[in-house]
């Protein structure tokens, strides 16, 4: 059995969501709407920049994450220019499924694992929740905030920017930071990673160079299928990258 060890989000796991499936296969995303074929066009062409550490990164959640960048930095809701986290919560504990992307030199950063809540399911995360005690991974955008030194060491505070979807996170204590149930020498072990109480925690090996990379006022998404935000405006993000590219 896999050990569950304490973090600083708070636990007790009420389930929310779909109900969990026993195929490792990501439910299937179906692209955006009103996402101009130009948007879409530069979308996979820095995709496929990205090159071979980007090949994981499902093009439908990539697509997410770069519309909900536009969008919010064109409303000033993060202020870090050309850079994204995203996270495809829905792959499976075993896999890197956190990237950290500089937009401008069209360059991923840093791949990781990163762990999820005890409430959204064992090697699959299937359930997300914004409820307190909830101890899920909630979907949705983040503003990354001040970094701080805790009981997990450095570690920086998130606010959620979607209604209903992660808006209780600073409630919910949800940060990144690290855990040894979140690296490699513990997936060897284990054969999966361990769970937070919510948190996306990250390898004890790299959390440092991660959260010094997005910084303070950066855009991360931790995205599943059952996202639903504001911020996917496709329309809206044609007209922020016309105006302004990824910066």
């Amino acid at each position: 059995m896999v050990a569950l060890p304490a973090t600083t989000c708070q636990a007790t796991p009420t389930v929310a969501g779909p109900a969990s499936r026993d195929t490792l296969q990501p439910p299937a995303l179906a692209p955006l709407p009103e996402v101009s074929g130009e948007l879409r066009q530069q979308i996979r062409r820095l995709h496929a920049a990205l090159g071979a550490e980007a090949a994981e990164l499902r093009p439908a959640v990539w697509e997410r994450a770069c519309v909900g960048y536009l969008v919010l930095r064109q409303q000033g809701k993060v202020r870090r220019s050309g850079l994204l986290a995203v996270a495809d919560m829905e792959l499976p504990s075993t896999a890197q499924r956190l990237w950290v992307v500089d937009l401008k030199a069209q360059k991923v950063l840093h791949r990781s694992y990163v762990a999820h809540g005890r409430g959204s399911g064992k090697l699959l995360a299937r359930r997300f929740s914004n409820r307190i005690k909830s101890a899920c991974t909630a979907l949705g955008f983040y503003r990354t905030q001040d970094a701080y030194g805790g009981s997990h060491g450095l570690s920086r505070r998130l606010r959620g920017l979607d209604v209903g979807q992660n808006s209780n996170a600073q409630d919910r204590y949800i940060v990144l930071h690290a855990a040894d149930y979140a690296g490699r020498a513990y997936l060897r072990k284990h054969g999966q990673l361990g769970y937070s109480r919510g948190c996306p925690a990250l390898p004890p090996e790299q959390y440092r160079a991660i959260i010094g990379a997005v910084g303070e006022g950066g855009c991360l998404l931790l995205c599943g299928s059952g996202l639903e935000s504001r911020w996917l405006d496709g329309a809206a993000a044609g007209r922020a990258f016309a105006t302004r590219g990824w910066q």
